[in-house]
């Protein structure tokens, strides 16, 4: 018998066998690129619902972010990590803004003495023109490892809105006489007209809600939520998570250092908690959404601890920290 009948069937057929499942040994399957930014699907709106931002205010933030490239992504401070590891949550403060006319309030950061309260408190005047308020920390840091965390989660308590009141995130610098979402690389949500912004000078967009957002009052909580899968703004209303607000954004991670952001004008007060208190929305207060074990171990495994971080005094001239 030839070789050639010796892999025939019974009707003088070829065999034939398929190949084994899946990719050839070897085989790299190449990675699942993050979805990119795309405008959310609300109509957008030409112009404010109640108030706008004067032109010249508009074409001075323009000019700042031409002049002024995003921040890179650093290294916190040796003695920021050991703060971080002490204190939690509670280490995560409101900067004092730039002494000027525009801010005209009060911030009462959280305190080291037993009995402190675990939030941060604003109060505002009547003359408090619009105004960005942000973190002192990157509350997403784009050098560390997120330790298989599921996003990062802040929350603000609004005890007097007299004027107005913007929940959100920014990248630095970011002008700082512009509300959360106006500009490059920030989000936010307008509590006077309930509208959201990602990098929106115009009207922003309806946040389409179901049953949609009423007027917010005194007593009521907005949450500021960032998932890591696939870079989604989400916000929470008196503990209930709202719809994504915006997906495929702060992409590649790695790339930004993001800071909580809270845009103020007119008489306001009110209470921000990075997770020193309990959160209304259960989850928030879950490891996996928590802000402080986001660092500490570097981007691809390697511990700070083992690794040369920059001196304070060569940081100081690059940021808060």
């Amino acid at each position: 018998m030839s070789w050639l009948k010796a892999f025939k069937g019974d009707k003088g057929k070829a065999i034939h066998y398929a190949p084994p499942p899946g990719p050839p040994p070897g085989h790299r399957q190449a990675p699942i690129a993050p979805p990119e930014w795309k405008p959310a699907p609300e109509a957008s709106h030409t112009l404010g619902l109640y108030a706008d931002a004067t032109e010249d205010e508009y074409k001075a933030a323009e000019r700042f972010c031409a002049q002024n490239p995003p921040q890179s992504p650093k290294f916190l401070a040796s003695h920021i990590v050991e703060r971080i590891d002490a204190q939690g949550c509670r280490a995560w403060q409101i900067e004092q803004p730039p002494p000027d006319r525009r801010f005209r309030g009060t911030i009462h950061n959280v305190g080291d003495a037993k009995g402190s309260l675990g939030v941060v408190k604003v109060t505002t005047e009547d003359g408090c023109q619009d105004v960005c308020l942000l973190s002192d920390l990157p509350i997403l840091a784009g050098l560390y490892d997120i330790q298989g965390k599921l996003g990062v989660y802040y929350e603000v308590k609004i005890l007097r809105m007299d004027g107005l009141i913007a929940i959100g995130s920014a990248c630095r610098p970011y002008p700082q006489w512009r509300l959360p979402g106006w500009n490059r690389l920030s989000a936010g949500l307008h509590l006077d007209d309930l509208r959201k912004f990602f990098e929106d000078p115009d009207g922003g967009r309806d946040y389409a809600c179901n049953p949609p957002l009423a007027r917010i009052a005194p007593g009521d909580t907005v949450g500021f939520g960032y998932a890591f899968a696939l870079g989604t703004v989400f916000f929470t209303y008196n503990g209930v998570r709202l719809p994504d607000a915006f997906t495929g954004v702060y992409l590649p991670r790695e790339r930004h250092d993001m800071y909580a952001a809270i845009g103020v004008g007119g008489r306001c007060e009110f209470e921000v908690n990075f997770g020193g208190d309990v959160f209304r929305w259960k989850e928030g207060n879950e490891w996996a959404w928590r802000v402080e074990g986001h660092v500490g171990t570097l981007a691809g495994g390697r511990s700070g601890a083992d690794d040369e971080l920059p001196k304070y005094e060569e940081l100081r001239g690059n940021g808060p920290f």
